[in-house]
């Protein structure tokens, strides 16, 4: 049952995606910052932690996922140091993450020739 409840989840972030994409003059760069700036929202409101407990995987992976672990770690990091630990927080929580984007990007880049 959990892989069907991630997989509605996701899926509805997925198509709500595609809809503004279609109905809208928005870019997917425009629409990934949006899902990234709303998952940080909900989660400093406290609203995502219960959504990644009922829709596991399908909250987790979604982009607006990253805006709830940078949210997470700069709260996190203001409760034990203050403000440069609210910067060192959100930095070392996404670190691994931001890491492995740009190893796979490279590596894809060198792998195959872009275009233009």
């Amino acid at each position: 049952m959990n892989f069907f409840w991630a997989f509605i989840f996701g899926g509805a972030v997925c198509a709500i995606g595609q809809v503004i994409l279609d109905k809208t003059k928005m870019t997917q760069a425009d629409l990934m910052v949006v899902l990234v700036v709303f998952g940080s929202l909900i989660s400093a409101l406290g609203f995502y932690d219960p959504l990644v407990t009922r829709f596991g995987a399908g909250a987790m992976v979604p982009v607006s996922n990253f805006g709830h672990t940078l949210t997470q770690g700069v709260i996190i990091g203001y409760q034990e140091n203050g403000f440069l630990g609210a910067l060192e927080g959100g930095l070392g929580k996404a670190s691994a993450v931001l890491g492995a984007a740009i190893i796979f990007g490279f590596t894809m880049g060198l792998l195959f020739r872009p275009k233009g």
